[in-house]
């Protein structure tokens, strides 16, 4: 038999309702600011329905893929997304923006590597991980060659610098080493070595510190450090239980930066109410119970570990952007899945979404067979 099961559509209908929030949420976010600096409300709104577009067919192409090809292609891609985040340091070639040298320009569109990153990182992980028969309990064998990947991408990343997605790398590959097995001791060495570095690029700088300290006390220094979580806080207050309608936001019209890309979901709170924010994070929730379900599912090793990884760096950043815009957590610059403006992230997001239907499909019967024939075998 070389027949496939059908692909878990429960999931790809949550990536669809999501890609359809963000599409009419950014549209509703970024009109004043679009037509402040283009004079076309739909300025972004066009860009991130053709970023949605590629998106959908790189999720309906990796449907259709069988992930486990994936598993021996992991090295070179994740090379190549190590090779792009050198490149975009490079001067006069990565494109600079906001203070950061985080995308690389071609002559029609740019793109972020990182988020290339996350997902190469991702799919490395769980080619070591499937390897052995113990997952990660041998810190020597597995849990040291996974904290240097992670180290490499991390050094490359924080030089942009983009703290975010610095730690989105770090915790995504925690969640995978805890999945594993990995001992609780060498988790806590992993976690001694990793936090220290993260303390001195935060401390190294009194800007940084102050900034990411912001969260805690924003009216210390409400027209500097604490501005973006004040704004975001009066936008999520001012929506009350239903929100002041769809379009009618009034903190868009200038008050709150990033209102179309990091800060999003206080537009959803203030323009939807607590009944639209919490139904946004219901279907997070949605998504993370699928996709645990695909994994505890997989047909292999490397599907369980891929299937994690993907899970638990979408859920990660969605929840982590929930808590920045909420001052449950320092602002670290998170997109929100699906959501926010940013045509590599949602992009990259389906795709994976795509390798995450591909396991719910599992591998072709033949080929599971004598893979399974192998491992009793050995």
């Amino acid at each position: 038999m070389l027949e496939r099961r059908s692909p878990d559509l429960v999931l790809i209908g949550i990536a669809g309702l999501l890609t359809a929030i963000g599409i009419v949420m950014v549209f509703s976010a970024s009109s004043a600011v679009a037509y402040t600096q283009y004079q076309d409300t739909t300025y972004y709104l066009k860009r991130e329905l053709l970023w949605a577009g590629v998106g959908w067919a790189a999720l309906f192409a990796a449907v259709r893929f069988d992930y486990a090809k994936l598993r021996p292609l992991a090295p070179l891609m994740f090379a190549i997304a190590v090779a792009l985040l050198v490149v975009v340091l490079v001067p006069h070639i990565g494109t600079v923006s906001g203070g950061a040298r985080r995308w690389l320009s071609l002559r029609f569109v740019s793109f972020e590597p990182s988020e290339l990153a996350k997902l190469a990182l991702v799919l490395f992980i769980a080619r070591l991980l499937s390897a052995r028969a113990d997952g990660a309990r041998s810190f020597r064998s597995v849990g040291f060659p996974v904290l240097f990947c992670v180290g490499v991408c991390f050094v490359l990343v924080m030089r942009e610098p983009d703290l975010g997605t610095a730690l989105m790398l770090l915790l995504t590959a925690f969640v995978m080493l805890f999945a594993a097995g990995a001992r609780p001791v060498h988790l806590l060495l992993e976690a001694c070595t990793v936090v220290p570095a993260v303390l001195v690029f935060i401390y190294g700088s009194p800007y940084r510190r102050e900034r990411f300290l912001a969260f805690l006390h924003p009216w210390k220094d409400p027209t500097g450090t604490g501005y973006h979580i004040i704004q975001s806080l009066y936008a999520l207050g001012s929506g009350g239980l239903f929100g002041l309608g769809l379009g009618q936001s009034r903190q868009k019209f200038g008050y709150l930066p990033a209102q179309h890309t990091d800060f999003i979901f206080s537009i959803i709170g203030e323009e939807l109410g607590f009944i639209g924010a919490a139904a946004v994070l219901v279907t997070f929730l949605a998504f993370t119970y699928r996709g645990i379900r695909i994994a505890m599912q997989a047909d292999d090793r490397f599907g369980f570990y891929l299937a994690v990884g993907i899970t638990a760096s979408i859920t990660l950043q969605a929840f982590i952007n929930v808590g920045v815009v909420t001052s449950s957590w320092p602002v670290t610059g998170v997109p929100l899945p699906f959501i926010s403006y940013g045509g590599t992230s949602l992009a990259t997001t389906l795709f994976a979404v795509g390798i995450l239907a591909s396991i719910s499909r599992g591998r072709r019967q033949r080929v599971a067979a004598l893979d399974i024939s192998r491992r009793k075998a050995s």
